[in-house]
């Protein structure tokens, strides 16, 4: 009996999932990402009045699968649509959902300011290191040796710069509350980073600033890796550029 309820208890949609068939690609982390917020909105209670804001990106379909309301921003914009909602309805709870090349590129002027002013928003940055959308193009955080679309040599530090730890800027400016990196690969590392997501809601609802959690995330598809090549590549690769854990808590 008691493995039944725990076998229903993991196949359970939460009520903030829409009961749909997922487009995203075998193995991608978008998923993943989206049941561990819905999970953290039922657990606050606060689906009636919670308001995502979504980008251009793979992540723009995101309202399609979230069971409450979502509002696309242009490219780039999405902080600045968040910031204006948030200030428009103070009651309501209002987080971006993010791509790495939204965010941390031609986004990188409104998350900055966002960040610096201390609004009272919630982050979730998806960083799978390459454009997932668009045909697999190098990010700002695609790595050294990276081969993408645009680096099939891998990625030149002398033309490409280098990857950009979008999460450790961010993690200076007075205006942030909280600023984490969290890892969708093993289930332990799963529900550490649902409890980041957690902690992330809780300072906007005691209204606290600025919270951003990043996710490294799997892309199987223009990673040119199965599932489980790409999760062992985030684990053994991809954190020694972007080490996981608490980068400020105030």
């Amino acid at each position: 009996m008691q493995t039944e309820t725990k076998k229903q208890y993991l196949f359970k949609r939460p009520e903030s999932l829409r009961d749909v068939i997922t487009h995203y690609c075998p193995g991608c982390g978008h998923g993943l990402a989206h049941r561990l917020v819905a999970e953290v909105i039922d657990k606050l209670g606060v689906r009636e009045k919670t308001i995502c804001v979504v980008p251009v990106g793979c992540a723009c379909i995101a309202y399609d699968y979230f069971n409450f309301d979502c509002t696309e921003a242009p490219h780039g914009r999405t902080p600045a649509v968040a910031t204006g909602l948030k200030r428009a309805l103070p009651d309501k709870i209002v987080f971006t959902y993010q791509g790495d090349g939204d965010l941390a590129a031609i986004g990188t002027s409104e998350i900055l300011h966002a960040a610096n002013r201390g609004e009272h928003i919630t982050v979730i940055f998806i960083n799978n290191a390459v454009y997932g959308m668009t045909g697999g193009q190098m990010a700002p955080t695609t790595l050294l040796g990276q081969k993408t679309a645009t680096t099939p040599k891998g990625r030149e530090p002398i033309s490409a710069g280098y990857p950009l730890k979008i999460t450790e800027i961010l993690s200076s400016l007075d205006g942030v509350s909280y600023a984490v990196r969290g890892l969708l690969t093993q289930p332990k590392e799963i529900r550490l980073a649902r409890q980041y997501i957690l902690k992330a809601f809780e300072k906007q609802l005691e209204r606290r600033g600025f919270s951003i959690v990043e996710l490294l995330s799997s892309c199987p598809t223009y990673w040119r890796m199965n599932p489980r090549e790409s999760k062992e590549w985030i684990e053994t690769i991809m954190v020694k550029q972007f080490p996981p854990g608490v980068l400020k808590d105030k």
